[in-house]
């Protein structure tokens, strides 16, 4: 392999180490789960933007979300249905900086926009009277554009830092796409510089984030609190459940791979929590907010009633 990064003209993708059989059935599995999450996301984007009681500030952030999702998943699946399908390893250098850049920017957006999410919940039931004024068309665009923008900076700053690094020992990335772990264990420079970097960014990001997320449901926990009706309750509750377990699922998963370090973890583990992340998470996200909300399932008969209305004429 070429001494320094600017050499570098690709990387291999050493995925799961599996037999070809097993590898055609994963293929399969992965280009299954592609088309959900696809059909699913675009699905939850269309049925938004064509219901009039969906158009209030919380289904507007689920479209990004959803929007999100698409991009996430498009970023790492067909890359690794092409090295699964086709036994094409080989991703160039280019490809591979591009790739971690959209993969960062939308794991980074994500992560913001669930907190803009937690924030819209606090105003709807911490201030509900003021939930209209609080939340105009302006102030929605201005805090996805705040998400969108820090996802930009830090992916920007993540993928320039990466890619400053020298990569020599091997081009063999033990991975299946291009993340930061299996890249750093090909360098052959000095990284910590742009690891501190990395992850203090990485920290900033998660915790940030986090931090909006928790201090926002210890007021709506509260407010609950005070509502007497076990009805009201559970309604109020209802409207928090589907975001609070996309906020678990998310999280938990970034937590396990970024912050927890490589305290005898191996790769492997990290493969199968990426393939969580990365696949099956960006599927299951309309699922939970389909299943959760009733506004959401009211909206979804609507349609197939019209379906069904269409093919009887």
């Amino acid at each position: 392999m070429a001494e320094n990064s600017t050499m570098v003209t690709g990387f291999v993708l050493v995925e799961f180490h599996l037999q070809a059989e097993l590898q055609m059935g994963l293929f399969f599995v992965f280009l299954a789960l592609y088309l959900v999450t696809v059909g699913s996301n675009l699905g939850m984007m269309v049925l938004i933007q064509s219901d009039p009681r969906l158009q209030t500030p919380m289904y507007f952030f689920l479209s990004h979300l959803s929007f999100l999702d698409i991009c996430y998943s498009s970023v790492i699946v067909p890359q690794l249905l092409a090295t699964l399908g086709t036994d094409k390893k080989v991703i160039t250098y280019e490809r591979c900086a591009s790739q971690f850049f959209f993969f960062t920017f939308c794991a980074s957006t994500e992560c913001l926009l669930l907190a803009v999410m937690a924030y819209d919940r606090y105003v709807a039931v911490c201030k509900p009277l003021l939930y209209a004024t609080a939340m105009t068309p302006h102030t929605r665009l201005g805090l996805v554009a705040g998400a969108y923008a820090g996802g930009m900076v830090n992916s920007m700053v993540r993928t320039g830092c990466t890619f400053s690094i020298s990569f020599c020992k091997s081009n063999r990335v033990d991975f299946f796409f291009c993340d930061l772990p299996p890249l750093l264990k090909l360098a052959c420079s000095e990284t910590r510089p742009q690891e501190r970097v990395i992850y203090i960014l990485a920290f900033l990001v998660i915790t940030t984030s986090i931090s909006v997320i928790l201090i926002s449901y210890l007021f709506i926990i509260r407010a609950i609190l005070k509502i007497r009706a076990a009805g009201g309750k559970a309604k109020t509750f209802s409207t928090c459940a589907s975001h609070m377990a996309a906020v678990a699922l998310f999280f938990g998963t970034l937590i396990f791979i970024y912050l927890k370090g490589n305290m005898g973890r191996s790769l492997g583990e990290d493969k199968i929590v990426s393939v969580f992340y990365t696949v099956v998470i960006p599927m299951l996200n309309p699922i939970i907010y389909s299943l959760r909300n009733k506004e959401v399932k009211e909206a979804m008969k609507k349609i197939f009633n019209r379906m069904r209305v269409s093919q009887a004429e």
